[in-house]
């Protein structure tokens, strides 16, 4: 599929998102609902994350990063995550929907992954701003964002030096990937994305790069990831959940293959069952004590 075609089909299922919320009285313009609120992490345009927060009258229940996909181009924005941040944030969850560098405009190696890293850390910010006290901090992405997320939760196991590198001010707790790009190596093997994977990192010569970026290297986490992949996905292969559960599972993680109904766009499809079934995986997600705590 072409760019252009592309951006009509994942705002066409942006424009479906808001719709089934509206059907089911989940509207972004609800008088109750605060209006989301803009903090930037850096000088770029694309650095920012916007804050939701459930109605005043709402317990925060805790907190859902939420990174957008696209193969990591410029072509598509964190308004690919509007939809789940307005249907979370009415169950309760302060949801910080991220933007970041993308190949194409500033990012890539190693803007985007820097972004990632301080996008996520801003969080404490608005966390100290509105007396958030987060029990546990889900990271929910979807195919370039499934990735990015679960590479965030290995942070602290990267290299001096290295982007991402070092404690994180915001630990997460748990990782759902939506049809994510788990495995980079059989991702530029298999071409995927008109070479997405070259196109973020560069020529496959510089091995250390692939490897750090590689969340199957980073494995085993000591937070729990669900990879959730739609049957019918002939976008991003079930193969890159199903291989990266399997390798971390045998190395002793607590990690879970999510098989769902529907395509590559159902499950960041709010009303679709594959969405239900991520929902209830934050739920549980939700459950994991965050030892950091903001």
């Amino acid at each position: 599929m072409n760019p252009v075609g592309r951006r009509f089909v994942l705002a066409l299922v942006a424009a479906v998102g808001a719709a089934l919320l509206a059907a089911c009285g989940v509207k972004a313009s609800t008088r109750s609902l605060p209006a989301p609120q803009r903090y930037r992490y850096g000088d770029d345009p694309s650095q920012f994350a916007d804050l939701y927060l459930p109605p005043e009258d709402r317990r925060v229940r805790d907190a859902v990063v939420i990174i957008h996909g696209g193969y990591w181009r410029s072509t598509y924005g964190a308004e690919l995550g509007e939809p789940l941040a307005l249907d979370l944030v009415h169950r309760g969850y302060a949801c910080w929907n991220l933007e970041y560098r993308r190949a194409g405009d500033g990012g890539g190696w190693p803007a985007t992954f820097d972004d990632i890293s301080a996008g996520i850390d801003h969080l404490a910010v608005a966390a100290r701003e509105h007396g958030l006290d987060f029990t546990s901090i889900t990271a929910l992405g979807h195919s370039a964002g499934g990735h990015l997320a679960v590479w965030a939760a290995g942070r602290s196991g990267l290299p001096a030096g290295t982007p991402g590198s070092g404690p994180p001010t915001v630990p997460l707790t748990a990782v759902i990937s939506q049809a994510g790009v788990l495995n980079l190596r059989e991702a530029r093997e298999l071409g995927l994305g008109d070479q997405a994977v070259e196109n973020l990192l560069g020529t496959p010569g510089d091995t250390d790069r692939y490897a750090l970026a590689d969340p199957m290297t980073a494995i085993p986490l000591d937070v729990p990831v669900y990879a959730v992949h739609g049957e019918e996905d002939a976008t991003v292969p079930p193969s890159q959940s199903e291989s990266y559960v399997e390798a971390a599972t045998a190395a002793g993680a607590t990690a879970q293959f999510v098989r769902v109904p529907g395509d590559h766009f159902d499950v960041i499809t709010p009303g679709s069952s594959a969405w239900e079934r991520i929902v209830e995986l934050i739920d549980r997600a939700a459950l994991a004590p965050n030892p950091g705590r903001l």
